[in-house]
């Protein structure tokens, strides 16, 4: 009954708090994942809620409009190789993974990356490579990626994972201080960098060499 209810609440999030997400990859997949699974047991109330949800002292997953829209901008057609930086418990590495076909991640946190890492194995997801460390380096050794999807802020996008973007590749970040944030796409073109700003957003800034502060 419980699944159920957590169905049922699964779409009503896609009818409702999804509208102006137009790619069918990304409903269905927001769709297919069990959001609540990556969302610690006492706040699995709000899983599908249209809000930010804690899901450690410090950390909050954001909104699930803001999450389908920073994948939809990676325009994935099932052939590319990802990098995500940001893993938190899971959640967006699973929508990757449905979308891409190779996922690498990586998660500041220890705590939080095991969590995330169990729950991606209790959902037998098998092209998810996990990686515990500074995002900020990007993962050079799977390098070139042809998207890269990073959820936490910077002031400019990090040398390292733009050097790691494949030609034609997307990388999709958020840009700016908390109050005056929003979420960029940069696409290599022709040997350039384009940039476009697509929405305000409010996450939460980049740790590790980004910031000087380590969680190790």
């Amino acid at each position: 009954m419980q699944t159920d209810i957590y169905l049922i609440q699964r779409r009503n999030m896609v009818r409702f708090d999804l509208m102006g997400i137009e790619s069918k990859r990304v409903l269905n997949a927001m769709l297919t994942v069990p959001r609540h699974l990556f969302i610690p047991h006492q706040q699995r109330k709000n899983a599908y809620k249209s809000e930010d949800v804690p899901i450690s002292q410090f950390i909050s997953t954001p909104p699930p409009l803001v999450v389908a829209k920073t994948i939809e901008l990676l325009n994935l057609n099932g052939t590319e190789k990802v990098l995500e930086v940001g893993t938190g418990r899971g959640y967006q590495t699973a929508l990757l993974a449905e979308l891409a076909k190779e996922v690498y991640s990586i998660e500041i946190v220890p705590d939080i990356a095991k969590d995330a890492k169990r729950t991606l194995k209790l959902l037998n997801y098998k092209n998810v490579n996990l990686l515990i460390g500074d995002g900020f380096k990007g993962w050079e050794k799977h390098q070139p990626y042809d998207a890269i999807l990073v959820m936490a802020s910077v002031k400019t996008p990090p040398s390292p994972l733009l050097a790691q973007l494949a030609p034609k590749g997307r990388l999709v970040i958020p840009i700016g201080p908390p109050e005056e944030q929003s979420l960029v796409l940069y696409r290599k073109k022709d040997g350039k960098l384009h940039e476009e700003a697509v929405m305000p957003v409010h996450l939460k800034p980049m740790e590790g060499q980004a910031t000087g502060h380590s969680w190790e």
